[in-house]
């Protein structure tokens, strides 16, 4: 197992360094610059903020500096637009709450998922199986960006039970519609794959195997089937995570959150670069975390995947 991951970390490091490059580089090829506006700025001006944030070096040397900071000191420098704020800043001010609703979301779209996905295999065919495909199958034709307006409207507009938006120090009646919005869709999903892997899991011959030597169902479905029916799930999970925190970009928007998604857009439309290739990089190397967490279960679940 410590091979494995040894080897896994020698993957995962140099393609974190990869995306640095590539996110630095596309950003300076995009056209135009955070200082360029309907009203351009007269050089010497303009030849003056350059140097302050030191846009008149080489893009060799700009890379370079910028690579540094961020390995040497987790910096990502300062914002072109807030001057009494750096990239640092705006993203501890926005990362919590995303993680902490995405997190949430997370939460809740796994545990129900897996449940339905379980309850609709062991009762297949009757009217449980078919309410769990048929709740997975709308959940999945209402993405977040459509489910936010609609939460909005029905909640707070129609009935008037919960707040529209804000995030008041994350207090549980701010927290539903974001977590809701967030969850539904990848509920679905776990709940079909958890499904079909039951039941290709209860028909496998260790499972007949254990029902021949007299066991309970409960213990069957525990002790026997739920390790490998998980197996597919967890490799879905991990993605699901990293889409959830970057899905986080419509609820942040739709619900006023406060969140690192509305920082995000918000750079997009001041061009505010610093911040976007900062919050393009985070999301970025939480996918190959994540997704190198996701490989260590696998390979927990199934030692087989370790050779």
């Amino acid at each position: 197992m410590l091979i494995y991951i040894i080897r896994r970390l020698l993957v995962a490091i140099p393609t974190i360094a990869l995306l640095v490059i590539a996110a630095f580089c596309m950003m300076h090829l995009a056209p135009g610059g955070p200082f360029t506006s309907e009203r351009p700025l007269p050089p010497d001006v303009l030849a003056n903020i350059e140097a302050r944030y030191g846009l008149d070096q080489p893009l060799w040397k700009q890379l370079w500096d910028y690579f540094v900071n961020i390995v040497l000191h987790f910096d990502f420098g300062p914002s072109f637009v807030y001057k009494d704020r750096d990239v640092n800043d705006i993203i501890a001010t926005g990362f919590p709450i995303s993680l902490t609703y995405g997190s949430l979301a997370f939460l809740a779209a796994t545990l129900v998922g897996v449940a339905l996905g379980i309850a609709a295999a062991i009762r297949h065919n009757t009217w449980i199986d078919y309410f769990a495909v048929s709740l997975g199958i709308a959940a999945q034709a209402l993405p977040n960006f459509i489910m936010g307006p609609i939460l909005i409207l029905t909640f707070t507009l129609w009935l008037g039970w919960l707040p529209g938006g804000g995030w008041n120090g994350g207090q549980w009646q701010y927290l539903i519609m974001p977590v809701i919005a967030l969850s539904t869709s990848y509920m679905g999903s776990i709940a079909r794959i958890t499904r079909s892997s039951m039941l290709e899991v209860m028909n496998a011959n260790f499972i007949r195997t254990a029902r021949a030597k007299g066991l309970p169902q409960r213990s069957i479905i525990w002790r026997h089937a739920m390790k490998p029916t998980l197996l597919p799930v967890v490799s879905y999970l991990g993605p699901v995570f990293v889409y959830v925190l970057t899905g986080s970009v419509f609820v942040d928007l739709y619900f006023s959150t406060g969140g690192l998604g509305q920082a995000y857009v918000n750079s997009a439309l001041t061009r505010d670069y610093a911040v976007l290739l900062g919050v393009t990089i985070l999301y970025g190397a939480l996918t190959v975390i994540v997704n190198l967490l996701t490989d260590l279960a696998y390979a927990w679940f199934d030692p087989k995947i370790r050779y």
